[in-house]
C-alpha cells in the first residue's frame, strides 16, 4: 500500500488499497462509437489534457440513456479538470455525475467510483481553491447519497470532510462533525455498534489529533485512553499509528519519558505495517526519547527499527544518539549545526533543548572536575556556549548537590569547596548531632532527672521532677512552720 493511500474504509469490507484509474478496460459492450470516443480521448490525456475533456464530455452526449460510458467520461473529465485547475467546471460536472447513481450504475459501483474520485480529489487538493472545492464536493455527495440511504458512503464522506477541516484548523466545526459521526457508530441504545467500529476509531483519531493540537492534554489523555480500550473493532495500522504518536507526545509534555518511547515504538510499528512515511518521522521521536530517558539501550537494536539504522532520513539523529551516548558534547554539537532541517519538525524543536542541555550539563561536570576554582568564560569557550548559559548550568549543578561550590558573579569565578573540609564540617556535625541526643536520653531517661512522677520517696513524698529540682536548688523555700531566729552567739 502507498503510503498516501486513505485509511478509512468499511470494517466489513475492508479495501485500503484505491486505484484511482478505474478498470474501464475489463468492461466490455456498449455503442462501438461510445466506447471508441472514450479510448480516444484515454490516449489524449497526457498530451492534450484540454482535448481530452472535450472528448471526454462527449461520450454521455452519445448514450441514448444514461449508462456505465458516460458516467465514465464524466469521471475522467472531471479528473482532468481538477487536476488544470478549473474547479467550478469540476463541481459542474461532478453534480451531473452524481445523477448516474440512482439507476445508471449499480450501488456497489458507484460507491467504489464515488470514493475513489474523493480520495483523488484529497490528494491532489494543493491550494485554498482546491479546498473550497473539495468541500463542495464533500456537500454534494452527502446531499445525493442522503436520499439512497448509503450510510457507508455517508460515513467516509463525513470523515473525509472531518479530516479537511482539521487541516484546516477549523476545530468548531470539526467538534461538531466528530460528535456526528460518534453519534453514528452507536446503536440506539447508546452501545458502540462493532459493524462500524473502524469509522468510530478514526473519528477518535481526530479528535485526539484536534486536541494534540491545540494542546488540550486534558482531554486528550480521557480520549486517548478511550480509544485503546475499544475492542469492537480491528483497525487500520495508520489509525492506531496516529493515536500512538498523539499518545506519545502527550506523555512527553508530562515528561514521561518512558510511557513515551513506548507510545513512539507503538507507533512506528503501525505507521511501518501500513508503509506510511510517517514512520520515518516518529522513528526520529523515538531516538529523541530514548535519549531524554538517559538510556544506553540503543533504539536500533530492535528488530522493528534496525533496517532503518543506516536509513539517510534518519543517518542524523542515529549519529546524534551515538554522540550523546558517549558523552560527546563536541561530536553532538557539530551534528546539530550540520543537520538545520531537524529543527524544521517543530515537536523535535521543543525537546531537543532539553537534550542539548543535559549534554552540556554533564559536560560541565566534567570539565570542572579537577579544578577547585575556574573562570565561567573559561568553560564557555571550552563548550562554545554563551557565559550567561555557563552560570545558569553551574547554578542548577549546585542547586542540585551535583557541585558544591560558590559563584562570584562580579568576578566571573566559582570557588569549589575543599573535599577536605567538606568532609571535616561534616564529621563535626555529625558530632554535635550525637552529643544532643546522648544529653536528650540521659535528661529524660536517666534516673535521677526523670520528668514524670515514678513513685514515693521514702518518706512518703513524691519524687520532684527535674524542672523542681533545679528550681528548689535556685529558690530553696522552707514548708511547715518558720523557725524562729537563732540568737547571736547561740
Amino acid at each position: 500500500m502507498s503510503d498516501d493511500d486513505d485509511f478509512m474504509q468499511d470494517s466489513d469490507d475492508e479495501n485500503y488499497d484505491f486505484e484511482y484509474e478505474d478498470d474501464d478496460d475489463a468492461e466490455q459492450g456498449g455503442d462501438v462509437d461510445v466506447e471508441n470516443k472514450y479510448y480516444n480521448a484515454k490516449q489524449m490525456k497526457a498530451d492534450a489534457p484540454e482535448e481530452a475533456i472535450e472528448e471526454f464530455l462527449g461520450v454521455p452526449g452519445l448514450e441514448q440513456e444514461k449508462g456505465d460510458w458516460g458516467f465514465k467520461g464524466l469521471k475522467q473529465a472531471i479528473k482532468l479538470e481538477f487536476k488544470l485547475g478549473r474547479y467550478d467546471k469540476a463541481v459542474e460536472h461532478y453534480t451531473e455525475l452524481l445523477t448516474y447513481v440512482k439507476s445508471a450504475v449499480t450501488r456497489n459501483y458507484s460507491e467504489k467510483s464515488i470514493n475513489n474520485m474523493l480520495d483523488f480529489i484529497e490528494k491532489n487538493a494543493e491550494d485554498e481553491a482546491a479546498n473550497e472545492c473539495m468541500e463542495q464536493f464533500y456537500s454534494q455527495t452527502l446531499e445525493s447519497f442522503q436520499a439512497t440511504n448509503n450510510e457507508r458512503l455517508w460515513l467516509a464522506t463525513n470523515t473525509k470532510l472531518a479530516r479537511l477541516w482539521l487541516a484546516q484548523k477549523d476545530y468548531p466545526r470539526l467538534t461538531g462533525k466528530v460528535r456526528e459521526l460518534h453519534k453514528a457508530c452507536q446503536r440506539e441504545d447508546g452501545t458502540d455498534d462493532p459493524s462500524k467500529g473502524t469509522y468510530s476509531m478514526e473519528a477518535y483519531a481526530l479528535e485526539i489529533q484536534m486536541y494534540s493540537e491545540t494542546r488540550n492534554n486534558k482531554r486528550l489523555k480521557g480520549l486517548y485512553n478511550r480509544a485503546l480500550s475499544v475492542r469492537s473493532a480491528v483497525p487500520h495500522p495508520k489509525i492506531m499509528g496516529i493515536i500512538r504518536e498523539c499518545g506519545g507526545k502527550m506523555h512527553m509534555s508530562e515528561e514521561n519519558w518512558k510511557s513515551a518511547q513506548s507510545d513512539f515504538f507503538e507507533s512506528f510499528r503501525n505507521y511501518d505495517e501500513a508503509g506510511s512515511l510517517q514512520r520515518i518521522q516518529v522513528l526520529k521521536y523515538l531516538v529523541l526519547t530514548t535519549m531524554l530517558m538517559g538510556s544506553d539501550i540503543n533504539p536500533f537494536d530492535s528488530q522493528e527499527t534496525k533496517p532503518y539504522k543506516n536509513d539517510p532520513r534518519i543517518a542524523a539523529m542515529t549519529e546524534l544518539v551515538d554522540a550523546y551516548q558517549r558523552d560527546d558534547i563536541h561530536q553532538y554539537e557539530t551534528i546539530l549545526q550540520k543537520n538545520k532541517d531537524l529543527l524544521a519538525d517543530p515537536f523535535i524543536a521543543e525537546n531537543i533543548d532539553e537534550v542539548t542541555r543535559n549534554m552540556r550539563t554533564k559536560a560541565v561536570v566534567k570539565l570542572v572536575a579537577p579544578y577547585t576554582r575556574f573562570r565561567l568564560d573559561f568553560i564557555a569557550k571550552r563548550l562554545s556556549i554563551s557565559i550567561p548559559e555557563v552560570q545558569d548550568i553551574v547554578g542548577f549543578l549546585i542547586m542540585d548537590k551535583k557541585l558544591r561550590g560558590k559563584i562570584n558573579q562580579d568576578a566571573g569565578t566559582v570557588e569549589i569547596e575543599s573535599r577536605a573540609d567538606m568532609d571535616r564540617m561534616h564529621a563535626v556535625a555529625d558530632w554535635t548531632t550525637a552529643i544532643r541526643s546522648l544529653a536528650s536520653f540521659v535528661l529524660n531517661e536517666g534516673e535521677g532527672f526523670k520528668s514524670d512522677d515514678v513513685g514515693l520517696s521514702h518518706g512518703g513524698q513524691p519524687v520532684p521532677s527535674v524542672p523542681d529540682v533545679l528550681l528548689s536548688s535556685q529558690r530553696p523555700t522552707n514548708t511547715g512552720k518558720r523557725k524562729p531566729n537563732r540568737a547571736p552567739g547561740k
